[in-house]
């Protein structure tokens, strides 16, 4: 692809489009003179508008890598040298006008907006003018035919000026550049099938064809309108984990004063005040204080963990019970939450990436169906020498071989599968999410707040004097730390007064009872003797000598034992990738028979094990809940989380289950592998279709309007295979089984098998 020509550049400019200066300016500098820029592009759509893109970027002398994010209408270039090379000319010189990426909150869609507008306008005109065609098919009078056909064409020049243009723009943006969709041959049929049916109108014709057209454009608006809703919701995930970041801090300078500044101004060796509930916001060294910091951004485990002078600390942690100071040690852009985001971000635009059925079978539709009507145009001409009846034979064969049993064949099993799921109490929140869940070989999990429910219990109840518990449990509904809660619902009925209530960030707390002094807390902070390394980790101590230890666990799903074992009967393979500590991660993987188990991993490490296995050729089902799996879930080839999850990672998953049950697991699974099979029979249904419809158009037999009712049967067609999906289905949110469902999954499941 050239460059664009001499003057492009100026012109961008005029037109609202960055310059190049003002595109090196809004890049990222990566390291070794190589640059990033990222920008919007709003006009990508589908496989080959990303092909174009990336073809036309990849011609350009400086640039090394460009990467279209077709979630986000995002694209990633990096380029090398002192001056951008010219990104936005080439874009606008191919038809795809952009302009420079910036994050936004959460508004409402206006792609949707206008989709769902021009719906309703073709739903209308289309309606409207059937109903007045019924009138004419039977047998109006000369003058009331004329005036409805009069009233059809005002009704259909709306449709076609409003809800038209969705289809005319894309068609021209190729057709200028010489390239082709399948918006051209169902362009091309509107407008010819209009204009005749106005020619025919002028001249007082028996038959206008109005309504095939309007008829054509609500039918396709459907399935787009279907198909953006499904791919739009991928959008929320990096929003979600881009607002985790505070917008600023407080910054100490060396005489004492302080200033709030935004987060990108903050550098390394800044020191920042952080009290308790405040985000941290750049990676940084506590030079100050103690506390305890949720960390399960970072590492997924459900126990703050303490940090005092020298501990580190990472973007996007949560302070939970101290003041701190820390000091920066990176800017916002090269911290933890930062790498969080551009994971995310490449995972995405990898899944953007797979290519859809029905952007594989689009491939060969448009070039053949303009060929054929051509020919057949041309064919009748020499046979007839009547440009009426060779332009209505062929605008037959563009209507009745018209994409819209291709277009409804993936968005209509989608959403009705969608809905089946949602009655099982499985949300689904990517379309493609349900062709890629039927494909995996591999099921990985997270360990906390999946396999488990993230919440300790406490295990040596029975093992502890009565007379102590009552007091480790008075002492612990003081603080509102999960141990504490978790050993406070083991209070006893008798009331122990307790005074003097500290609660120590990091150690733990600090009272008195019966004129002695206690803590419950960390043994080497709540004992008055030095502790072994193998030491209990939570102890009650009295004047420094130990009076209870606890041990705590996390307790597993109640059916999660029973899934592993239904998967692994069907022949997946099981995994757990976690953050937590070894310990926990090898008891879960024990209770439930798993020797497939990593610890300690971080976000960054989940998703290049991901990665690795799908570089063997193994599809992954990734199963999480935390902020940290939020990466993973998006890198997986597809990905599941529990209602129960963080906001991000429910964002970043392509399925949500909304009751506690891990049975959400195969039942999507089965289902998707029925839609799976049904998407691919209305393929052959909409084949077997045209090969039975398109020769008898070739030879005449077919007006217009029969050719726009046989496109309408066929979607119909469609639509009713679409709804067999899950009808043997009985299963309801929260069951334990699945029934009805002939899977090895079921039969796994099934009480007493």
């Amino acid at each position: 692809m050239s460059c664009c020509a001499p003057g492009a550049e100026a012109a961008a400019e005029l037109a609202g489009f960055p310059s190049r200066e003002e595109l090196r300016l809004a890049s990222r500098e990566l390291g070794n003179g190589l640059w990033q820029s990222n920008l919007s592009v709003p006009g990508v759509h589908c496989a080959a508008c990303i092909r174009a893109v990336e073809h036309a970027l990849a011609g350009l002398p400086t640039v090394e890598h460009a990467r279209v994010n077709l979630s986000t209408k995002r694209v990633a270039v990096k380029w090398r040298g002192e001056e951008a090379p010219p990104i936005v000319e080439t874009l606008t010189g191919i038809g795809y006008p952009a302009h420079l990426f910036e994050a936004e909150d959460d508004k409402a869609d206006p792609e949707l907006s206008r989709l769902v507008r021009t719906l309703a306008v073709a739903g209308f005109a289309a309606m409207n003018i059937m109903l007045l065609s019924v009138s004419v098919w039977s047998g109006a009078e000369a003058e009331t035919r004329q005036a409805f056909h009069w009233i059809s064409a005002a009704l259909a020049l709306v449709c076609l000026l409003y809800s038209g243009r969705v289809f005319f723009l894309s068609a021209w943006s190729v057709l200028r550049h010489g390239r082709t969709n399948m918006d051209v041959p169902v362009s091309v049929g509107i407008v010819l099938a209009f204009c005749l049916s106005l020619y025919d109108t002028i001249h007082n014709g028996r038959h206008a064809y109005f309504d095939a057209a309007t008829s054509l454009i609500f039918f396709l608006l459907i399935g787009r309108t279907l198909d953006h809703v499904m791919r739009e919701r991928a959008r929320s995930a990096v929003r979600g984990l881009m607002r985790l970041s505070p917008r600023g801090a407080v910054v100490l300078h060396a005489d004492g004063g302080r200033d709030f500044l935004p987060v990108a101004e903050i550098e390394p060796q800044m020191r920042i005040a952080l009290v308790a509930g405040d985000r941290v916001p750049v990676d940084g060294v506590v030079e100050e204080g103690s506390s305890d910091i949720d960390c399960a951004i970072a590492t997924g485990e459900s126990v703050p963990q303490p940090v005092r002078t020298g501990s580190k600390v990472t973007a996007g942690t949560l302070n939970l019970t101290g003041p701190l100071v820390i000091a920066a040690t990176a800017r916002a852009d090269a911290s933890f939450l930062a790498e969080m985001v551009r994971l995310m971000e490449a995972a995405e635009g990898g899944r953007a990436r797979y290519r859809r059925l029905a952007d594989r079978a689009a491939q060969l539709y448009s070039p053949v169906v303009h060929a054929t009507a051509f020919l057949t145009f041309l064919g009748w001409m020499a046979a007839t020498g009547d440009w009426h009846k060779a332009v209505t034979v062929a605008i037959s064969v563009l209507i009745i071989t018209c994409p819209c049993a291709l277009g409804l064949a993936v968005p209509i099993v989608q959403v009705v599968a969608a809905r089946r799921l949602f009655e099982a109490g499985i949300m689904v929140k990517d379309g493609s999410g349900i062709e890629r869940l039927a494909e995996i070989d591999m099921v990985a999990f997270d360990k906390t707040g999946t396999l488990t429910l993230g919440r300790p219990r406490l295990l040596n109840a029975e093992g502890i004097d009565p007379d102590a518990l009552a007091i480790a449990t008075a002492i612990a509904e003081r603080s509102s730390h999960p141990l504490s809660r978790a050993l406070a619902a083991y209070g006893r009925k008798a009331r122990i007064t307790v005074s003097e209530v500290t609660e120590h960030p990091g150690l733990g707390i600090e009272a008195h009872a019966d004129g002695f002094a206690y803590r419950l807390g960390r043994a080497e902070w709540a004992l008055a003797i030095p502790v072994a390394e193998n030491a209990p980790g939570t102890v009650l101590a009295r004047d420094g000598v130990l009076v209870a230890s606890f041990d705590f666990e996390d307790t597993l799903r109640p059916d999660a034992e029973a899934v592993v074992d239904a998967l692994r009967a069907a022949d997946m393979r099981i995994a757990i990738l976690s953050g937590d500590r070894p310990a926990m991660v090898a008891a879960t993987a024990g209770m439930l028979g798993i020797s497939d188990f990593e610890s300690g991993l971080m976000p960054a490490e989940k998703v290049e094990r991901l990665r690795t296995i799908a570089a063997t050729g193994i599809k992954v089902l990734m199963v999480g809940d935390g902020i940290n799996d939020a990466p993973a879930l998006a890198a997986a080839h597809v990905s599941m989380a529990p209602a129960s999850a963080a906001d991000i990672g429910r964002n970043a998953a392509d399925f949500v289950f909304l009751h506690g049950s891990l049975d959400a697991i195969p039942t999507a699974f089965t289902l998707s592998r029925e839609a799976g099979q049904l998407v691919h029979q209305n393929f052959a249904l909409a084949i077997a279709y045209n090969a039975i419809a398109l020769p008898i158009a070739i030879a005449g037999y077919v007006t217009p309007l029969i050719a726009a009712l046989a496109m309408s049967l066929s979607s119909i067609i469609v639509v009713a295979n679409a709804l067999r999906l899950g009808r043997r289905r009985t299963s309801k949110p929260g069951s334990e089984t699945l029934t009805a469902v002939p899977h090895p999954l079921k039969a796994a499941l099934e009480p007493g098998e």
